[in-house]
């Protein structure tokens, strides 16, 4: 059975937290992340990742880089089980919201090519496919895709939507 948005918690991630997503990780991702970049990339001072739980049990996190007025996600992941049901867009709007209070005015991602959902999702969101990053997944190309102006009234009323 699924869990309720209502019922899921969106907060900061720990390094309590690396053996949770490594195995989120380790169950999506062909070439998943070692603990050892989880642990730095959680540290990085101008990092943000956000886990979503639910009775404490983390089922999703994402990530976010920003450099100068750039923001990346570098990840955004959600248990099979869980997908569809508005945790992914939970965690890009918490993502998004610290991209813009640490100075970011732009966003970019890689999505896989295959993945249409992620990429409904992120069209919502105002990001553009502008380029392809052949074999980037290893068994799949990236996408490239970018949103500009995410500090405008314009693109903050759309993330108000989709709160």
């Amino acid at each position: 059975m699924g869990i309720g948005m209502s019922e899921a918690v969106l907060r900061r991630l720990s390094m309590a937290d690396v053996d949770d997503i490594a195995i989120i990780e380790d169950a999506n991702q062909p070439r998943p992340w070692s603990q050892q970049i989880i642990r730095e990339e959680i540290q990085g001072d101008n990092r943000v990742y956000l886990a979503i739980l639910h009775d404490d049990a983390l089922f999703g996190f994402g990530g976010v880089m920003v450099i100068g007025d750039e923001a990346h996600v570098t990840n955004l992941l959600i248990a099979p089980d869980q997908r569809r049901r508005g945790f992914a867009r939970r965690i890009l709007v918490g993502l998004i919201d610290s991209s813009v209070e640490m100075g970011a005015k732009h966003l970019t991602l890689e999505v896989r090519s295959k993945n249409e959902a992620a990429m409904g999702l992120y069209r919502k969101f105002g990001l553009v496919p502008v380029g392809v990053r052949a074999g980037y997944y290893g068994d799949d190309d990236a996408i490239v895709m970018w949103a500009y102006g995410i500090d405008s009234d314009d693109f903050q009323n759309r993330i108000e939507a989709l709160r």
